[in-house]
């Protein structure tokens, strides 16, 4: 299933706040670097994680990468939510309802 390696793959610190960088546009990996403590080799790694989980693509040019949120893989998550979104209200106002009971 391609949503456990979605939530593998943003389930570490470091592949979230990469996530979060590409999600403001487009960049290469050395401004991904940019105000972080990583080594290139690390990013390289932490990319193609990103990449088989679907989060991310790459656009080639020439000698030069650029790394970009893939739109799919975002689907993908929204459609797993989108499954548990009608569930939420109802466990919500049970929890609700609970906790006043404890409350009394």
């Amino acid at each position: 299933m391609i949503e456990n390696e979605i939530f593998k793959a943003l389930a570490d610190p470091t592949r979230r706040a990469i996530f979060e960088k590409l999600a403001s546009g487009s960049m290469n990996a050395s401004a991904l670097r940019d105000g972080m403590d990583i080594s290139q080799p690390a990013m390289s790694q932490h990319l193609s994680v990103l990449r088989s989980a679907r989060l991310v693509r790459e656009e080639r040019r020439g000698r030069f990468v650029n790394y970009e949120v893939d739109p799919d893989g975002l689907a993908l998550i929204a459609g797993w939510l989108a499954k548990y979104r009608a569930y939420w209200p109802a466990r919500i106002d049970a929890l609700k309802a609970l906790l006043k009971d404890m409350d009394q």
